[in-house]
């Protein structure tokens, strides 16, 4: 809470439990490790969020008529402003019926795609969110978890270098566990 005379503690134990949790999602929470895509088939970017939806699919997340949906909301999103938010990393996003909860899918490529990033450069990394439209407090805590992470160089070379669905679950984990690294 804030007063007018700056930040007013937390009354109860409870309130505390509250407020830590809200302020620290972590990949876990939200990341389908089943939905990981350690090399992109496609090199453009309507593919790989096609790509990442399809695995979302396949790992029981969403169904092939909310996947169609979602695509297409997605896509749309993007044709509104890139998530590339330069530095081989995009983001694409979008708040969608289909999600009961924040629902995000990991995806690499080695050859790099052109998301339109802020930096013209291409995008290595791409981590595909899907938020329910009546929640978006998880929506931005997801989104600063992810942004939080991304801006480390150290976590985006570590994530670039990732080959395996295994490596990229262990390197999130490990993110989730030293948030200072």
């Amino acid at each position: 809470m804030i007063s007018p005379g700056g930040p007013v503690a937390p009354r109860s134990r409870k309130e505390k439990e509250r407020n830590n949790r809200t302020l620290r999602m972590k990949f876990k929470d939200f990341i389908c490790f089943k939905a990981t895509i350690p090399v992109l088939k496609t090199a453009d970017r309507d593919g790989a969020i096609g790509e990442l939806i399809s695995a979302l699919v396949a790992a029981g997340k969403l169904t092939a008529a909310q996947a169609k949906e979602v695509t297409k909301a997605v896509i749309k999103r993007e044709n509104e402003a890139s998530t590339g938010m330069g530095k081989g990393v995009a983001v694409p996003h979008v708040k969608h019926a289909a999600a009961k909860q924040v629902i995000g899918a990991v995806g690499l490529s080695a050859e790099g795609i052109d998301f339109s990033a802020l930096d013209e450069q291409p995008v290595y990394s791409v981590i595909l969110l899907i938020s329910p439209v009546d929640n978006p407090d998880k929506h931005l805590q997801a989104m600063e978890n992810v942004f939080k992470h991304l801006q480390k160089e150290r976590f985006r070379k570590f994530l670039r270098q990732c080959r395996t669905p295994e490596e990229l679950e262990d390197l999130l984990n490990e993110a989730d566990e030293k948030p200072s690294w």
